[in-house]
């Protein structure tokens, strides 16, 4: 694992089973963009197992299994500043949560790019 300034291991760990597959490259421009950006990261998803409940759903590799996707709490104003910056830091998918409960929000990032069968760069709503 590289060295981080502001998240810890077990922060970047599958929910389900504790496993570390989390890539070195992306969580480096998760850690940039936080320092640049000057609020906390509570991070809500990051990697996810091939049994991770919601993986076993998907018909195809998703970016959390890959490593190189976050799902970071956040709402109002700090989302659309997540959003900018993800965008100027490289992050081609965006995923948006936005809806109902405050402590529920979040916006998805990931790094892949359309080699990698996903069609990109991309912004959805959940």
């Amino acid at each position: 694992m590289v060295e981080l300034k502001y998240f810890k291991t077990d922060e970047l760990t599958c929910q389900h089973c504790g496993a570390v597959g989390i890539n070195p490259d992306f969580i480096k421009k998760i850690d940039d963009l936080r320092d640049s950006l000057g609020f906390p990261f509570k991070i809500s998803s990051a990697y996810r197992c091939p049994q991770h409940p919601i993986e076993m759903k998907k018909n195809s590799v998703g970016a959390h299994q890959r490593g190189r996707a976050i799902d970071i709490k956040v709402h109002g104003d700090q989302a659309i500043k997540l959003i900018e910056a993800g965008i100027a830091a490289g992050m081609k998918g965006i995923g948006v949560s936005q809806k109902g409960n405050v402590s529920t929000r979040f916006i998805h990032l990931d790094d892949l790019t359309n080699e990698e069968k996903s069609p990109r760069p991309w912004i959805w709503s959940y």
